[in-house]
């Protein structure tokens, strides 16, 4: 059988809110079975950033995350707005976030942070030859503390097992291997 794909039948939304958007479906998967009450999750498409400074050095950032009750280290990045484009969203998070501002961004992957029950991407950059020209700029529910580490501290900090956020972990190692730091 080669398609597999799922005809939605029927949906109702369970709730919409700004960040929490829950719809049930109705489907017919291709052999005729019928799916009852499918829960997605959707979510805007974010973006995150290895953002690398003039100096050579790799931004991080710790903050809060309440659902999970845990302060984590990550690398930059957010949420793209609606009509926004993946690349212009990760440009002004990290002018946002870190008050850095880069010219040089380039793609490194696209990945579905859980695709069985939320509908959204998270697009990977690389960021290089970012410069300081402001302070942050952060959100009312946003306090984030910004580091500078080099490649190799991030590399340490990675085999220790200190970056929690998978997405986050998974856009460092594409960046490491686009830098040539991680031998395929």
């Amino acid at each position: 059988m080669d398609n597999l794909i799922w005809e939605t039948l029927s949906t109702e939304y369970i709730i919409q809110k700004p960040w929490a958007t829950m719809r049930k479906d109705t489907c017919r998967m291709p052999n005729g079975t019928i799916v009852d009450d499918y829960y997605v999750l959707e979510y805007a498409d974010w973006a995150n950033a290895v953002a690398i400074t003039e100096d050579n050095e790799i931004l991080l950032v710790k903050q809060y995350r309440h659902a999970a009750d845990v302060v984590l280290l990550e690398i930059p990045g957010g949420v793209i707005d609606k009509g926004e484009d993946p690349k212009t969203a990760i440009r002004r998070e990290l002018l946002e976030e870190t008050g850095y501002q880069f010219d040089d961004i380039e793609q490194i992957s696209t990945m579905y942070p859980n695709p069985s029950t939320g509908n959204n991407r998270c697009h990977g950059f690389l960021a290089r030859g970012g410069k300081l020209v402001q302070g942050q700029k952060l959100d009312a529910h946003e306090e984030i503390i910004v580091e500078k580490v080099s490649i190799k501290e991030v590399k340490q900090l990675l085999a220790e097992g200190k970056f929690g956020q998978a997405l986050h972990i998974s856009a460092l190692f594409y960046a490491l291997v686009k830098l040539g730091e991680v031998q395929l």
